[in-house]
C-alpha cells in the first residue's frame, strides 16, 4: 500500500506526538517539550525529549530521532505501512484505496508546487517595481515597513489579464497546469485562460510544512466586488485544512522561552502579520468558520488556542458560532479560550496605534470556554421569569450533552449548573444582595464576568467612618461618575466589567464601585427592580451612606454636564459613558506603559503612550473632559 505525502502530513497533523508516545513512555512537561526516560536504553536520568510543535522525538542516550511513525517502527517493530495503518485508525482517517496512479499524481503535485514558488517570486518583484506603487503606499499606510515584506512573502499582482500567465509560460508552464493550481481561470464558455489575481496585494498561503499552496489577494481598487480573494480548492490547497501563517506561528512558539504561550486565531491576513510582528503566534482561517480539521491543527500546537474576536455585537456572534462548532470536539486537554477586543479595533489597529506591548496585553486577557458558553446561552432571552430561567437551564444541559467526551460532558454540566445556581441563588430577607457570578463577559453583553466577594469596608460603623475619612480626597470627576451611576444605575450596564476592574478612577471609591457592580449585576436577569431609590437603600444597609454623601459633595464641584437637572436622559447617559471611557483609557495606558517599560527597544512606544496618558490625565483633572472634543 502506498501513501502520498499529503496523506502522511494530514495524519501527523491530527495526532500529537506526546499523546502517541506518552502511552508507552511516561512523559513530564518541561518548558515547551516533554521529557522522559529513554525507551531505547536503560537510564536513570531522563534524556528522551518530545516536541509537539516540531513533531518529533529525540533520544540523547541512543541518538535516535524521528516522528510518531518511526517511533512505532522502533518500539513495536512495525513496518512503515503497519505504523501508518495503526495511527490512521487512531486519527479516524480512512486508508487510501490502492491506486497505481498515486505516484503519478504526487509527481504532478510537486510540479504544481514549483509553479507556485515562481508565482510568489514574480509577485514579490512586481511589488518593488513602478507598477506596485499603490500597493507599497497601502502597506506604508498600514505601518508595515519594507524590511518585513520578504518575511511574509508579500507581492503584487498587476492589473493585467495575462501578466502572470505569460511570465510562467515563458518558463515552461502549461496553462492547464496553472488552471489546476488555481492561478489562472478557464472561462466556462471556452477561450484562453487568464490570471485569477489582478491589481491585488498578494499574500502567499503556506501549508504546515512551509510550502506555498495558494495565495490570497487584497484588492487595491476600493470598488472591487471582492475585497479579499483566496485561491480555489486544488490538488495543493484544501481551504478547510489550512491555516494562514501556521509555519511562522510555530517558529514563534518554538522560540518562546518564557513558559507556555498559546497560538491565537485572528480574522485576517494583516491581523496575523501584526500579531507575528509583536511576537504573538497567530494564524487565520481562510475567511470561514474554523473546521474540525483546522481545530485538530491548532490542538497539535496548543492545548488551549485563543480565538480572538472584536468585542462588539458582531464579534460576540462570531464567538458564539465558534462555540457551537467546537463544542462536540472538546476533550480533556483540548479546549479554547477567547480574547475579545474592545473599542472596535482589530490587532493591526492596536499595533499601529499603541504598539506591541498593548497588543500583547490585549491578547493575554482571555476568558475560558465554559464562561463564554454560559454567556451565549444566557444572552438568548431575558431571565426575568421562572419559565425563562428554566429554559436557560435546559439549554445548558443540552449544551453539555453535545460534548462527545462523556467525562468532560459531566464536568461541563456541573460547571454550567454551578454558574446558574450562583446567579439565581435564593435571597433571604432584606440583606444586601450577595456577590454573584456573571452571566457572560462580553463588552455590551447582558451579563458580566465573575467578580470577587463583596467588600468588607463599609459594612460596619467603623468601616463607614474609614470610608468617610478616605472620601475627603475624592477627585471631583470620579465622584461625578459615581454620583451619576447611583442616580441612574442603568448607565453602568455597558461598563460593569471595567468598573469592577478599574473603579471610577479614585481608590477612595473602589469599595463603593465594587458594591455598585455587585448590586447591579445581581439584579440583572431577575424580577428585582434596582432603580436609584432601591440602590440607595442597599448602599445604606451596607454602610455606604456616609460615603455617598461625600460623593455628592465632591461631584458638585466637577461641572459634569450629565448631572444637570435639565439634561435629557439619553444625552446624559452618552456623556457619562464618554467620561468613563476616558478614565478606562487612562487605566489601559497605565498597563501598556508598564509593559513598554519592561521591554527593550520600546523607547518610542513608551514616550508616545506616556504623552497620551498625561494629556488624558490633565483633561480629567481640569474638567476638559466635558468638552465635546475630548469626549470619546
Amino acid at each position: 500500500m502506498r501513501f502520498d505525502e499529503r496523506y502522511i502530513e494530514e495524519l501527523k497533523a491530527r495526532l500529537r506526538p506526546s499523546d502517541v508516545i506518552g502511552r508507552s513512555v511516561k512523559l513530564k512537561r518541561q518548558g515547551r517539550e516533554y521529557v522522559g526516560l529513554s525507551p531505547f536504553s536503560k537510564e536513570k536520568s531522563p534524556s528522551f525529549f518530545v516536541n509537539d510543535d516540531k513533531g518529533f522525538f529525540h533520544d540523547f542516550s541512543s541518538g535516535k530521532h524521528g516522528d510518531i511513525i518511526s517511533f512505532l517502527q522502533e518500539t513495536e517493530r512495525l513496518t512503515f505501512v503497519e505504523a501508518v495503518q495503526r495511527l490512521a485508525g487512531e486519527a479516524g482517517m480512512a486508508l487510501p484505496a490502492e491506486d497505481p496512479q498515486a505516484a503519478e499524481r504526487e509527481e504532478k503535485r510537486k510540479g504544481l508546487a514549483d509553479w507556485m514558488d515562481l508565482s510568489q517570486k514574480w509577485f514579490a518583484a512586481n511589488l518593488r517595481r513602478s507598477v506596485g506603487k499603490a500597493a507599497r503606499e497601502y502597506l506604508e499606510r498600514r505601518g508595515l515597513p519594507e524590511d518585513q515584506w520578504e518575511r511574509f512573502g508579500l507581492g503584487y499582482a498587476p492589473n493585467d489579464r495575462e501578466g502572470l500567465k505569460q511570465a510562467l509560460v515563458q518558463r515552461g508552464a502549461k496553462p492547464g497546469d496553472l488552471v489546476e493550481a488555481g492561478m489562472l481561470i478557464a472561462p466556462e464558455g471556452g477561450g484562453n485562460p487568464y490570471d485569477r489575481f489582478r491589481d491585488r496585494l498578494m499574500f502567499p498561503i503556506l501549508d504546515a510544512r512551509g510550502r506555498i499552496v495558494s495565495f490570497g489577494g487584497r484588492a487595491m481598487n476600493p470598488d472591487d466586488r471582492a475585497k479579499y480573494l483566496n485561491g480555489p480548492e486544488s490538488p495543493l490547497f484544501h481551504k478547510g485544512a489550512t491555516l494562514y501563517g501556521l509555519p511562522e506561528a510555530r517558529r514563534i512558539l518554538g522560540a518562546e522561552s518564557k513558559g507556555e504561550q498559546a497560538i491565537v486565531v485572528v480574522e485576517g491576513y494583516m491581523d496575523v502579520i501584526a500579531c507575528q510582528r509583536a511576537g504573538i503566534p497567530a494564524v487565520a482561517p481562510m475567511g470561514t468558520a474554523l473546521t474540525e480539521e483546522q481545530m485538530a491543527l491548532l490542538w497539535r500546537v496548543s492545548s488551549e488556542p485563543v480565538l480572538c474576536f472584536d468585542g462588539d455585537a458582531a464579534g460576540r456572534r462570531a464567538a458564539f458560532r465558534a462555540v457551537d462548532r467546537a463544542l462536540p470536539q472538546l476533550k480533556a486537554g483540548k479546549s479554547f479560550r477567547f480574547a475579545l477586543l474592545d473599542g472596535g479595533q482589530d490587532p493591526d489597529d492596536i499595533l499601529r496605534d499603541k504598539g506591541a506591548p498593548a497588543l500583547r496585553q490585549a491578547m493575554s486577557a482571555t476568558r475560558p470556554f465554559a464562561e463564554v458558553l454560559f454567556g451565549k446561552e444566557a444572552e438568548l432571552e431575558p431571565l426575568d421569569t421562572p419559565e425563562r430561567r428554566a429554559g436557560l437551564k435546559g439549554r445548558l444541559r443540552q449544551a453539555a450533552s453535545a460534548i462527545q467526551d462523556k467525562d468532560l460532558a459531566d464536568q461541563y454540566r456541573r460547571e454550567l449548573f454551578d454558574r446558574f445556581d450562583a446567579l439565581f441563588a435564593p435571597q433571604r430577607g432584606p440583606q444586601p444582595i450577595p456577590a454573584r457570578q456573571g452571566v457572560g463577559s462580553f463588552p455590551g453583553g447582558r451579563g458580566r464576568g465573575r467578580f470577587g466577594p463583596p467588600p468588607v469596608l463599609g459594612q460596619t460603623t467603623e468601616g463607614a467612618q474609614a470610608m468617610q475619612s478616605l472620601s475627603r480626597s475624592i477627585e471631583p470627576v470620579a465622584a461625578a461618575l459615581a454620583h451619576g451611576a447611583i442616580d441612574d444605575p442603568a448607565r453602568m450596564d455597558d461598563h460593569l466589567e471595567d468598573i469592577a476592574a478599574h473603579g471610577f478612577g479614585d481608590k477612595a471609591l473602589d469599595g463603593l464601585a465594587q458594591e455598585l457592580v455587585r448590586l447591579r449585576f445581581s439584579a440583572q436577569g431577575t424580577a428585582q427592580t434596582l432603580d436609584s431609590a432601591a440602590l440607595r437603600r442597599h448602599l445604606a444597609q451596607s454602610g455606604h451612606d456616609a460615603l455617598v454623601r461625600e460623593v455628592e459633595k465632591a461631584a458638585a464641584k466637577s461641572g459634569a454636564p450629565f448631572l444637570a437637572a435639565n439634561a435629557p436622559l439619553a444625552e446624559a447617559r452618552i456623556r457619562w459613558s464618554q467620561a468613563f471611557d476616558a478614565l478606562t483609557r487612562v487605566a489601559a495606558l497605565e498597563d501598556a506603559l508598564a509593559s513598554a517599560a519592561s521591554m527593550p527597544g520600546q523607547d518610542e512606544a513608551f514616550r508616545r503612550l506616556k504623552a497620551e496618558r498625561d494629556a488624558l490625565r490633565r483633561a480629567v483633572k481640569t474638567g476638559e473632559i466635558w468638552d465635546d472634543k475630548s469626549g470619546s
